[in-house]
């Protein structure tokens, strides 16, 4: 029974949409701030049903991430004590703790290598939404988190839509042969994750 296949021929004609823009737009913002699902899953196909705006795509998704992450600073910074609740109940909140003290001595030192950090950020297997909250938290300040939050979150997004620019034809041909690889894959990379930072940490 194939699963992804069907789904990623879904994500296609989305894509495709006449308001698939302003759906990237709002999926990108609310990501940012407390979503799960990346924008990527949208970004992909829409670059693939339409190359020649791959530069559009990328920049309007990174900008609405950017003021999403805006919005988790602000949350973080002026209401914290009140969605602890909420961020306990999706199991972020000792990640959060964790990170609001290595945030909060790093900025101590210098608020430009906590711009490196939260930069790095983008390369580890945590929610890059937690830096965000934490960075509110502790109070990072606004400009080395702006910029760090535009390489973060830009060179993921340029990278992809530029990559399956480039590539074309070829990247739709290889997804529909290989996407059930692929989706599979990703599940069981998810689910090593998961035990490995639940039981094996």
């Amino acid at each position: 029974m194939k699963l992804f296949q069907p789904l990623y021929e879904r994500a296609l004609r989305w894509a495709a949409h006449p308001k698939a823009e302003p759906l990237l737009a709002g999926l990108s913002f609310i990501e940012a701030i407390i979503f799960p699902v990346m924008p990527e899953v949208m970004l992909g196909p829409m670059v693939l049903a339409k190359p020649h705006r791959w530069l559009r795509y990328a920049t309007i998704s990174m900008v609405a991430s950017v003021i999403g992450a805006l919005v988790g600073y602000a949350l973080g910074h002026f209401a914290f004590e009140l969605v602890r609740p909420l961020l306990e109940s999706l199991g972020w909140l000792e990640r959060i703790d964790k990170q609001v003290l290595e945030l909060r001595e790093i900025a101590s030192q210098s608020p430009w290598s906590a711009f490196w950090l939260l930069v790095l950020a983008g390369f580890l297997p945590i929610p890059l939404k937690i830096f965000t909250w934490a960075s509110g938290i502790v109070g990072v300040p606004l400009l080395p988190f702006v910029a760090s939050m535009i390489v973060g979150r830009g060179k993921r997004v340029y990278l992809l839509a530029g990559v399956i620019r480039l590539a074309g034809p070829r990247a739709e041909a290889a997804l529909h042969r290989w996407i059930e690889w692929i989706g599979w894959a990703v599940v069981v990379a998810i689910v090593l994750l998961i035990v490995y930072f639940k039981f094996m940490r």
